[in-house]
Order: C-alpha cells, then structure tokens, then sequence
C-alpha cells in the first residue's frame, strides 16, 4: 500500500474510533480495525529441531480461545487449576497442526492420522527422533498420540486416558519403543460432589512456629477440596508399549512425576500425599520419592519430605532434608539429589549451604557425597565420565557461579564468577547433544572445546546474540560468530557443532523471523545462510511502523534505555504526539548493571495485543519497555527510595521524547501490566508527569502481601514505611489523575488478588477521583479469550483517546518540558 494511502486509512480509523462511554457499554465491545486485527491474526508457528539438524518439526498454534471456551467448568485446587471434564491443565494453548520438513528439502508435510479438531500439547520427540508423541485433548479425556516421522503418519497409541492435572503425563523410554505416563485409574468412579453442607469449622493452628508464606492462591480451604482434589490428582502409572501392551507400575497415587532411568530399568515415581495444607500449594505438600523397577516392582523408597509449611523466607531459602531427586543424564541409573547444610535457612552463617550426592543402582549403598556448594546449587550439567558443569547462585548477592567438575574425582575449578544481573558478561549457554540414551548432555568436541550459544547476547551496542566457543582445559573464550546490523539473527540450535552449522532466525523491523542455517566455517565469498521457513508477515497492514532504540540518562547518572514507536508515516515536522509509557520496574543491586542497553533497533516489530507498541497505529508515540530501574547498592534496599527512582526514570523518559521533538510533554499517558500496574498507580499519585494511566492486573496495597513482594525481602514488620510509601492504596487521596483499573476475575498470580483492583477502586471512588475498573470473566493474570483482548483493547483505547489524545490542554496538569511531582 502507498504511503500516502496508509496515512489515509490510519486517519480513517482514527476518526471511526468510537467515544467511549464509561458507563454506557453493554457486554463486549470491539476496537478499531487497526487494534481487532491484532487479536485476530494467526499465530506464528513455532518449531523444534531434531538433534541429527535432519528435520523440522513445525507446530502450528490455535488463534485465542473464545469467551465461551474459558468459561467451562475449572477446579481451583492446591494452587493447580483443573479441568475436571478430561482431567488436565484448564488454560492451555494448543498447538492445532503439526508439520515435518526435512531441512535439505523444501516441502512441508502435514502429519496424517490427526484427529479430526486436533487440541494438541507436550510434543515430545522419541530418544531416537524416529517418532513423536504429543497430547490429544478431548472434551472428556487426553489421549496419547504417537507419530511416525518417515510416514508422517500419526496414530493413538492406547484407549487409556492421562491425567494431566500435574501436568506432563508422559515421557520416552530409552528404547524408543514405550513411554511411562500417568493414567486414570481404572474403575475410579465418579468425582466426589462438592459438600455444600459443612461438617464442621475448617480449623488451622500453628503452635509457636514460624511459618512465613506469599500470599498464595488457589489453596485447599476445607475437608470437601481436599477429596475433590485427591481424586483429580491420582493416577496410575504405566509403561505403554507401542504394541499397545500395557505394564502398571506401584499403585494409584497422587502422582506428581514419573522418570524413566536413563538406561530404561527403573522409573522415579514422585508422589503427594496427605496431610495437606490449606495454607501452601502442593508443591510444598508431603512428598514420597520411589524407585520402581520398569516392570512394576518397588525397588527402593529413598525419602518422604514432610509438609513444608515453614520454609524459611526468602529466595535463598529451602527445605530442610533431600531434595530435587533426579537422574544423571550421562549414567545408565544414577540419582543425585540436593540437601541443605544450613537448615534452609540463607540467614544461618556457613561454609558449605548445600551437599549434593549420588545413589547408584541397586540402590542399596550408602549415598556418596559428590559436591559441595558454598552458594545454593541449582543443577548438574552432565558431559562424560570426566566432564561436567555445576551451578550455584546467591540471590541476595545476584552471584552466579559456574564451575567445571570432574566426576571421575569431583573435583572441581571455578569457570565463571560474575554477577546475575551482568547481562554483558553472560558467556552464554553450553551446547548439548543427545548421548546413546537419548538424554541432553554436554558436546564436547575433540580438543576439550565447546560452544557456548547466547540467544541474547547483551552488549553496549545493544542485543547482539552471538556463539562462541570455550575451551574447558584452558578456559578461555573466542567468538565464532555475532549477530550484526542491521539484522537481529538468533542462534536456536546447533545442528553439527564439528562442521560450524546452527539454525538461527533473522529478522529485521519490517521482515519477521524465519528460521535459516549458518554456516560458521563457510568461506569468504560463499553464502553462509540456506532459508528453511518463509512465515508470511503476520500483520502486513501494521508495516511502516517506525522504531528507534533510546539511551538517555537519570538525574542520578544511570544510563536508561526505551524503544521508540511512531506511527507509519510520520515526520518529526508533523509536530509532537501524544504519548504512552509503558514499562515494567526491575530491581538492581548495581548502578553499572541497571544501566545496561537491553533490545534491539534491528528485531521485527512485534506487536502483541497485551503490550502497548500496537498504539503506534493509531496515532501515538511509544515509548515501550522504558527502563525503570530500582537501585540499592551495597547493605542499602532498592525499594527504600522506590518512588524517587521511580518518578526520575518517568521523567527521564519524557525528556528524551521532548528533547527528540516527538513527545507531547502535556499528553502522555502510562501504562503496566502487574508489577508495572504498581508502578502506574504509584507514578499518579506521586508525580504531575501524566494526564492518565492504564493498569492491568496489579497488586495496590502492600499489606495485603506482608511476608515479601516482588523482589523485596523485609516483612512488613520490619519495614512499615517502605510498604506503606509504595503501596498506592495508602496513597490514594493523592490521586488526580484519571485511571484505569483492569484485571482478570480468576487471577492466580502470587500477591495480585483481584480484590487488590476492587478495594483500590473504592478507595479512589471515595477520594472522588476518575476512575474506572474493569473485572474480565474468567481471565486469569494473563488475558486469552479472544472477546477478552478485544474488549481490552477497547477500553485502552477510549481512554486514551478521552484523556491523553483530546486533553483539554487549560485543565492540563502543570507538566513542562521537564516534568514535575506533586
């Protein structure tokens, strides 16, 4: 479409955008073409790539569910939320067709043998990535699928239903030739009613012991939940073979997880059980870990956690007691587990906080202990039988270590110690392989060399994701490969690290990502890239959005950044535009980290209809993903000058907008989803900077969440005025500026009950301000059904246009060039 005609139809929509009247809609309302259009489009496939690099599997997504979909029946149980009909998650996103392509050929294949509306999920390749298994969802059960590859042809494997209510119901055995799932058990009957008639009070007591807990959702609240959810959580497992023979293994359980060893013998069978609690979710319930013969027989019991009700708090802390049982991926039947030396306690002072050991079969020595981490250990790379990498981490501190050990010895030399937060130092990932078991494992290549893969690749000059490699004897780094402008390109996977050939996608901000193989030993002059996919643009009607990456500066000297949208077609001597922030706060115990260039200028123009850059359409400057950062150095909290830190990143960002000549300093708007729906409603209260705000799905009164929030560590005993200052609740006779309340009635999200959005409305309400709140059926802290995002839009738009767009600049707040508080 010419230029010309593109301005034509933007000003079109723009004058056809309906006045919103706050209390006149009826039911569900629809944007204009421009934003609608965004809801309706077809999601983009997304793929998977055998570890040969021989084929592609693409998964193509179903569109958003409609209203009427959500709105089926959900258990709200033990922080899980159920469909009781066919027994698994309730809020899925199907994938709805599968293709294969061999990535030396150009043709798709459509698999054979689907069912005839698929609900397709948990694609998993076979150890030999000869076949493919996924999930089937129907209205009264979740089948098992199996899928040869080199007939395309997919089959039912077995009439049995899974239960998915803990979610993944099945994996691969190593032979290739059967899966361990979780079942329903047979003759289980029908679901116990729901007891509307108590038989009592539900009694909870706690006798002088300190049992610090998030404000979580969703929980056991009496003796009628707890058997409505232990007959939706117990299944039977089985091995099923694809001859269609089927083997039980122990009893009928409330089984969380079931693991095949990797040599196939044994399956780890991991299993809740009473007492529950009504007080935490079940993955803090009693815990039983087994070890079960793949022929059905119990080997060995090897722990069974008691209820964790009084874990120390904090992000540091753990359970007291083995855990995080597990197989080593590079042995035939190992299992490492993890126990605390510290009591779980991150306040307690000791060398050693955690000791990991190992269990070989038969399971009947002693454990040997294998490990010692001087931080929290957070997991075991394996390699070989002399390789292997660990990691701890310390989150107070944002440490990160990574060390290389020898498992011959254990012993162990440190390759990286660097903060978490140092996104320009993060060497990246280590490249893996599938070993003789099927399992991921170290690739190491013959001179003790491997690659390190970094999708991202922060730096100065902004995202520039890159693959190196590192060789393990002398632990230096070289670069292979980086992604270069004007191009954004992202290594997925590595298809023969010998050879130097990766599957990256490339894009740039007018062309969408589509999948290709780089060539990294190609020589000069040859062309390094074969294209693999050509996904068509997937909304051509939004091209011409401009974008440009910002780097601006806080009063304070910490370097921001934010990513610029401006409407296609649009000159600087067209003159300033109303504006929209949009952001979401991060805390930082380092001013150098919070000060590093995130994005970049050259990534597709990816426009999401639960983010804001699709506002560019009709008509406004975007300043998108505008860096808040929240600071506390040393023994001092981020959180204690919250909101000063908070009102200078705002400004800062408006200034840069001014000072570029596209910002309207008299009309800009903000806006956040969850934590920055906090950060909207406290940047109202506490500076003159907006003439309005949108926020979606937040969290207002920090009382309301006193153990913790966030990042935040300190109760609320401890630090009253912090949570008092932050909480826009406590601060809602200052608010003058309109605002707009949105949050999904079934959130479920930590801390960010909807009663947070309905109690700050009546506060506001009863100070007189403008407001308006908006409560979505059945969504949950994310939006899905599609009259849901439409509706959405709707109400963002009408308020933007009523209070950003046609602000009656006499009665603007007093915002000049360089903003203001109040």
């Amino acid at each position: 479409m010419p230029r010309r005609a593109a301005q034509g139809l933007l000003v079109g929509l723009l004058l056809s955008a309906p006045a919103l009247q706050a209390q006149d809609a009826a039911g569900y309302q629809t944007p204009p073409k421009a934003l609608a259009d965004l809801v309706n489009v077809p999601p983009t496939p997304t793929v998977s790539v055998t570890s040969k690099g021989d084929y592609l599997l693409i998964m193509e997504r179903a569109a958003n569910p409609t209203i009427a979909e959500l709105s089926q029946p959900e258990l709200r149980l033990a922080g899980l939320r159920i469909n009781p009909a066919n027994n698994g998650p309730s809020r899925v996103s199907y994938i709805n067709g599968l293709k294969l392509k061999k990535l030396s050929g150009k043709e798709e294949v459509a698999i054979k043998g689907m069912p005839a509306e698929p609900r397709i999920s948990y694609v998993q390749w076979s150890p030999d990535e000869t076949q493919i298994a996924f999930a089937h969802s129907t209205d009264n059960k979740i089948e098992l699928y199996v899928a040869d590859v080199a007939s395309a042809t997919a089959r039912r494997v077995t009439d049995l239903a899974l239960n998915a209510a803990y979610g993944v119901p099945f994996r691969w055995v190593s032979d290739s030739k059967s899966l361990v799932a979780k079942t329903m058990p047979a003759g289980r009957g029908p679901a116990p009613a729901e007891n509307r008639v108590p038989t009592g009070p539900a009694v909870q007591e706690n006798r002088g012991t300190k049992a610090q807990a998030a404000t979580y959702q969703d929980l056991l609240k009496n003796p009628s939940d707890e058997k409505i959810f232990e007959y939706h959580a117990t299944a039977q497992v089985v091995r099923l073979g694809l001859d269609g023979s089927v083997q039980a293994i122990g009893q009928p359980g409330m089984v969380q997880d079931a693991s095949p060893s990797p040599d196939g013998r044994f399956v780890l069978v991991e299993t809740s059980h009473r007492p529950f609690s009504y007080l935490v979710p079940v993955y803090r319930f009693p815990l039983k870990s087994d070890v079960y013969a793949i022929t059905g027989t119990l080997v060995k019991t090897l722990h069974d956690s008691p209820l964790q009700e009084n874990i120390p708090w904090g992000p540091d802390a753990v359970q007291t007691g083995p855990r995080n049982y597990e197989w080593r991926a590079d042995a035939p039947a190992t299992i490492t587990y993890v126990e605390a030396q510290d009591g779980g306690d991150p306040k307690r002072k000791v060398d050693v906080r955690d000791k990991v050991f190992r269990l070989e079969a038969p399971f009947t020595a002693q454990p040997k202990e294998i490990y010692a981490a001087a931080n929290r250990f957070t997991g075991f790379e394996w390699g070989n039988e002399t390789t292997a990498i660990a990691t701890e981490r310390w989150w107070l501190t944002r440490k990160s270590v990574t060390r290389l050990v020898n498992p011959a010895t254990w012993q162990a030399t440190t390759l990286f110690d660097r903060s978490s937060e140092d996104r320009y130092g993060n060497p990246g990932q280590f490249d893996t392989r599938k070993n003789q078991y099927g399992r991921e494992v170290l690739n190491i290549l013959p001179n003790n060399d491997i690659l390190m893969v970094n999708a991202t690749g922060a730096s100065p000059e902004g995202d520039r994701p890159f693959v190196g490699v590192l060789n393990l004897t002398t632990k230096q780094t070289r670069p292979l490969w980086r992604s270069e402008a004007p191009v954004f390109e992202r290594p997925v996977a590595v298809l023969d690290a010998v050879k130097g050939l990766i599957l990256t996608t490339r894009e740039t901000p007018e062309e969408n990502p589509n999948y290709y193989i780089r060539n990294l030993n190609a020589k000069k002059k040859v062309n390094p890239l074969t294209q693999v996919t050509a996904f068509p643009h997937p909304y051509p009607q939004l091209k011409g959005i401009q974008k440009q990456q910002l780097r601006y500066k806080r009063n304070d000297g910490v370097d921001l950044t934010a990513t610029l949208y401006l409407p296609a077609g649009y000159k600087k001597e067209n003159g300033p535009l109303p504006t929209f922030l949009w952001a979401y706060p991060a805390e930082f115990k380092s001013k150098d980290a919070a000060g590093q260039v995130s994005g970049s200028p050259y990534q597709f123009n990816r426009v999401y209809p639960m983010g804001a850059a699709i506002f560019a359409a009709m008509g406004y400057a975007v300043l998108d993903n505008a860096s808040i950062p929240i600071v506390g150095e040393g023994d001092k909290e981020p959180n204690d000058t919250y909101v000063d830190q908070l009102v200078a990143s705002a400004k800062a960002a408006i200034d840069e907008g001014v000072r570029l000549g596209v910002v309207d300093p008299s009309r800009v708007g903000v806006g956040g989803h969850s934590y920055g729906a906090f950060m909207t409603a406290n940047l109202l209260s506490h500076s003159n900077l907006f003439r309005a705000g949108i926020a979606r799905s937040g969290a207002y009164n920090r009382t309301l969440t006193p153990f913790g929030f966030q990042n935040e560590q300190r109760t609320y005993w401890q630090a009253p005025e912090v949570y008092n200052r932050m909480s826009p609740f406590m601060n809602a006779d200052k608010m003058k500026t309109p605002l707009l309340l949105v949050h999904g009635e079934a959130d479920n999200n930590t801390g960010t009950y909807p009663i947070q959005s309905e109690r700050y409305y009546n506060a506001l309400k009863g100070f007189g301000a403008n407001t308006r709140l908006v409560f979505l059926p059945y969504e949950s802290h994310g939006y899905t059904a599609k009259e849901s995002l439409l509706h959405m839009l709707w109400e963002m738009n009408g308020w933007l246009d009523k209070y950003v767009r046609n602000a009656d600049a006499s009665t603007a707040n007093k915002a000049s060039t360089v903003g203001g508080s109040k």
